[in-house]
């Protein structure tokens, strides 16, 4: 029996509305796919791109933490806990929601479009406090090496979340390797190709395709050209209040 699903690029869901293109790798919004709705407590993957001068208006949100990933251009920020900010390339933005916010997204530039990653994970635990949390990532800690970006521990130096999920990023040159030893071996990890390929325990990755897999305790991934990866390692079994 299989222990991984591989998320090829073309598989995912489209939508676009002119100003918002988003591939949805989970279920979301119109896109619907009974095959694909989490990994675990990995809820929703979308890979955005939002014109110029463009956002989503407000809106509510509870109950999920939500993780927000510059790739191009810049994301202002604006909640119902007063926070209003913009997140850049290289920053990484966290909101639990909690037992409810609202908030909004536009694209500040008038003339570069905006990038980014939305990432949603199932909390570990219902209606916490809501939170927000801005960090700025330094490329270099990622050069050839894991850079832990999220963790469960607010002591570490990355942004954190209420579930027992590690992230990672890394810039790998062609050709060399890495190995990523699990947290916790019960959870299982997905892994993002951001840019360029990979082989990642025997499977060939292209950009934006992904693996999820799990029963293993090291993951060993080698760059068959330049890439850029994310690696989520997330809990396989839903909270107890989805079961």
């Amino acid at each position: 029996m299989n222990n991984y699903i591989l998320y090829k690029s073309d598989s995912r869901g489209y939508a676009d509305h002119g100003w918002l293109k988003s591939h949805h790798t989970f279920s979301f919004a119109n896109y619907r796919n009974n095959d694909r709705v989490h990994f675990g407590a990995l809820r929703v993957l979308n890979d955005d791109y939002v014109a110029a001068g463009m956002g989503f208006g407000t809106h509510p949100h509870e109950n999920m933490e939500i993780i927000s990933i510059p790739l191009k251009g810049q994301l202002a920020h604006q909640d119902s806990m007063g926070h209003g900010e913009t997140i850049h390339v290289n920053e990484i933005q966290v909101m639990s929601a909690g037992r409810g916010i609202q908030h909004s997204e536009f694209n500040p530039s008038e003339t570069e479009a905006t990038e980014f990653l939305q990432i949603w994970v199932f909390p570990n635990k219902l209606n916490v406090t809501p939170r927000y949390q801005q960090l700025t990532l330094d490329p270099a800690k990622r050069q050839n090496q894991w850079d832990q970006i999220v963790s469960p521990n607010p002591e570490d130096t990355n942004v954190w979340i209420h579930q027992n999920a590690w992230f990672h990023m890394t810039n790998l040159d062609k050709d060399r390797s890495l190995t990523y030893d699990l947290k916790d071996n019960t959870n299982g990890l997905y892994l993002f190709v951001l840019e360029g390929s990979i082989t990642a325990n025997g499977h060939s990755l292209a950009r934006r395709d992904a693996i999820g897999i799990w029963d293993i305790k090291t993951l060993e991934v080698q760059a068959s050209e330049n890439a850029q990866l994310l690696l989520m390692e997330v809990p396989m079994e839903l909270p107890s209040y989805l079961q």
